[in-house]
This record gives C-alpha cells, structure tokens and sequence, in this order.
C-alpha cells in the first residue's frame, strides 16, 4: 500500500506563511505611521486657528505644534510660571499685544486665556509678533517663544546657525519638538487649513 504525499503538508504551508506575514506587516507599515502619529498629534480648534492665523498672517501649522508642544491641547494648562491655556501665553504678554495695537482689547481680553479662542487670537498675535521683529525667522521666533527676545538676540550674535548657539537644553529641545510636531501636522493634515 503505497502512500500519497498530502498536498497541504506542513512544510507546504511555511512559503504561505512568510507571505502572509510580510503582507500583514507590509499593511502595518502602510497604515500605522499615520493612525500612531494621528494619535499623537490630535488636532482640534481648526476653525480658531485658521481665523486667527490668517489674520496675523502666522502658518496654522506653526501654530497647531505651538499649542501640541505648549500644552498638548488642554485648554486649562497652567504652567508653573503663570503661562494660561492652549498656547500656555502669560497674561502680561496678552496685555502688551492689547497695549501694542495687535490684538483687538474690545473683542479679546487678556484676562480670558483658557478659552480656546482668545487663547490662539493671543497666540497668533505674538507668534506674528516675533516673525517680525526676527525678520521671518521662524527658528528665532519658535525659540524666542520659549526663552525671550533677548535670549535669542544674544544667542543669534554668537553663531548663525541658532541650534548650535542656544546655551538651554529646555529651548534646543523645544526647537526641535515645534520643528518635528509642525512637519507631523503637515503630513497628517495637509488639507485641514486649505478648506476653511
């Protein structure tokens, strides 16, 4: 009695495993830097943020990885300094962008930081604010927001490439994570500010 092989032995079945394995893992690949980094960079308050954007003339983008980086998205953040809301602004700096003609004082009140809105209308007022006075230097101006004007001043006269002159571990890690969550919410959302 002679013996047929089977057809689906199992040394058959390792060629049809190694193909579905690196199928599945061809599709997580394909999916999940989007649906993980979605996860991370969340994005809310688009409509505030392409008002207030706009009229400051600030990129939106900026401004969503201001907010992930200050924040991480709650409204109610306080910093052990005093910074209030989204874009962690201290009330000072939202009084002196009222005092300096940016912001509107009738329509928006320094003292009204955890609401989103006015949050981001103050942000995006300083934000354009130091664009300016760093003449379109977003690198100066990301880092200014964290450490002060003249901080960056002085760093800026001692080298020309700011990262490699900044002396506080706390701004060059915050250039970097602004930098980095800017470039994640213009993959991520490439069309979110374009419709409003």
């Amino acid at each position: 009695m002679s013996r047929r092989p089977r057809l689906f032995s199992w040394y058959r079945l390792i060629p049809l495993i190694v193909v579905a394995v690196f199928g599945v893992a061809s599709a997580l690949f394909s999916f999940a830097p989007s649906l993980i980094f979605g996860a991370l960079y969340p994005l809310h308050h688009e409509g505030y943020i392409v008002q207030s954007s706009r009229s400051h003339g600030v990129d939106p983008y900026l401004v969503a990885a201001v907010i992930k980086t200050e924040s991480d998205w709650d409204a109610e953040a306080v910093s052990s300094k005093g910074a209030e809301g989204l874009m962690q602004l201290m009330p000072e700096t939202a009084q002196d962008m009222i005092d300096k003609g940016i912001v509107d004082g009738s329509v928006y009140s320094a003292d009204n930081l955890f609401d989103a809105q006015t949050n981001i209308e103050f942000g995006c007022a300083y934000l354009s604010y130091l664009l300016q006075y760093f003449n379109g230097a977003t690198d100066r101006a990301i880092a200014a927001y964290n450490a002060g004007m003249g901080n960056v001043d002085d760093w800026a006269e001692q080298d020309t490439v700011l990262h490699n002159a900044i002396t506080f571990p706390e701004t060059q890690a915050y250039l970097f994570r602004v930098t980095t969550a800017q470039e994640r919410y213009e993959d991520l959302y490439p069309d979110s500010f374009l419709s409003q």
